[in-house]
């Protein structure tokens, strides 16, 4: 959900000379509250707002929440203030990830595989081999959005550009559900009528230091020599990219995507919690959540890490290095248990069995695990343990056919609760270690 400024002159015909503008940005219009109405058309033209709980914030709102006031990173309670009639749905990443996933592959794929990925509702495109079957990139902006609201019942916006700079912020003004053509003979135009605030990057912190120095719009930026400009905000890297920036000038290429480096999960409670037990049962659900994705994505980990957020809003990580790569709840929550009692100083045999719960040492406000040093499940090798290799061999004495080590069963186990929520529904099914 974009919070960038957007200027209603900028939403207007800027020329159709299209030469040299092969960079597109596409953004998807209010992506997760957008996708609520595709699966649930009796909340269209409704105020809808993705987050839910006392202490949650809002990670999406349909325009009709946006009128109200709603932001991004707004606090729930806040927004349930703003709009009391509000509908406020929790988040379901893992259908707007599949669904993130189905729109890049089946319609930005179609057009190039030079695509770079930035987030699920949002990224880049360098069409410039496509031309030679498209007649101008304005035309596969049209295809896309025309594709995107006719296969998945959302919409986006397209910035048409000859960089990355102002392709996005040509988006963001085309927003909702348009298109902006910015020639290249008018990029510096363009830019130089917005406020500091419309350039990606330019956050508060660094507005109000240039506000200091007389800079109050991208214009005043472009006046400005650079020494100066690096003085203003105490970086001469930083105060080169702006002047480029000022310019509409961007040297960034698109770039395909990389592979992720994490996966995780992570939830805030709502009240400070110290039971051991409130937060292995969020561990649990964070490494059945990140062992599932794992599966979807076709991925193994190797290493675990345990975060936590105490109650005056300080964090702690703790990771480990696995032997064997992994892909299970049942392999992650023991170690996550393990490292969650080592960050808290607590004795690793202390309340070890399940029914026994304990007073932790310090208020949890969230807890979550991540799984990296990702790898290719099928191109994995897994080296079987000497324990692995005399379970299976005991298991091919004692039960005939069934000659396979217990993270192998683990791993099987998992795949049928993918397959039971594939089909009934992410509650449909909850994990039991």
């Amino acid at each position: 959900m974009s919070t960038a400024p957007r200027l209603q002159a900028a939403k207007r015909d800027w020329g159709h000379d299209e030469t040299g503008c092969t960079v597109l940005h596409i953004d998807m219009d209010a992506f997760y509250a957008s996708l609520e109405m595709a699966r649930h058309p009796e909340l269209r033209g409704k105020p809808v707002i993705i987050g839910t709980g006392t202490r949650s914030v809002v990670s999406a709102a349909s325009y009709e929440a946006r009128r109200y006031g709603i932001n991004s990173a707004m606090a729930s309670a806040r927004a349930r203030q703003l709009c009391p009639d509000g509908i406020f749905l929790p988040v379901d990443m893992a259908y707007y990830r599949e669904q993130s996933r189905r729109i890049f592959t089946e319609v930005f794929e179609q057009v190039t595989n030079r695509i770079e990925k930035v987030s699920v509702d949002e990224g880049y495109m360098d069409v410039s081999a496509a031309l030679t079957q498209w007649d101008r990139p304005s035309a596969i902006g049209a295809w896309i959005r025309s594709e995107v609201s006719r296969r998945f019942h959302v919409t986006c916006s397209v910035g048409v550009a000859g960089n990355k700079l102002v392709a996005k912020m040509a988006s963001t003004n085309a927003k909702p559900d348009g298109m902006l053509v910015i020639p290249l003979a008018r990029h510096a135009e363009f830019v130089q009528m917005m406020p500091l605030r419309g350039i990606p990057g330019i956050g508060p912190s660094l507005e109000k230091r240039l506000k200091a120095w007389g800079v109050n719009t991208v214009a005043d930026l472009a006046a400005m020599d650079e020494t100066a400009l690096a003085q203003a905000c105490g970086s001469v890297t930083g105060a080169h990219g702006l002047w480029l920036a000022s310019r509409g000038i961007d040297e960034r290429r698109v770039t395909p995507y990389t592979p992720e480096k994490s996966v995780g999960a992570e939830r805030t409670f709502s009240a400070d919690t110290r039971s051991l037990r409130q937060v292995r049962d969020l561990l649990r659900w964070a490494c059945d959540d990140v062992a599932s994705t794992l599966r979807r994505r076709g991925l193994m980990a190797r290493t675990l890490t345990v975060k936590l957020r105490f109650a005056d809003l300080s964090y702690q990580t703790r990771a480990h290095t696995l032997e064997q790569p992994f892909d299970t709840a049942g392999v992650m929550l023991p170690e996550a248990v393990r490292l969650l009692r080592g960050m808290l100083g607590m004795d690793a045999g202390a309340s070890a069995s399940a029914g026994t719960d304990a007073t932790l040492p310090k208020l949890i406000r969230l807890a979550g695990v991540s799984a990296s040093g990702l790898t290719e499940a099928r191109e994995t090798v897994i080296q079987p343990s000497l324990e692995d290799l005399m379970e299976e061999h005991d298991a091919v004495g004692k039960r005939p056919g069934d000659g396979t080590t217990k993270p192998q069963r683990l791993n099987r186990a998992e795949q049928a609760l993918d397959a039971v929520r594939a089909r009934f529904g992410s509650g449909a099914a909850s994990l039991g270690i």
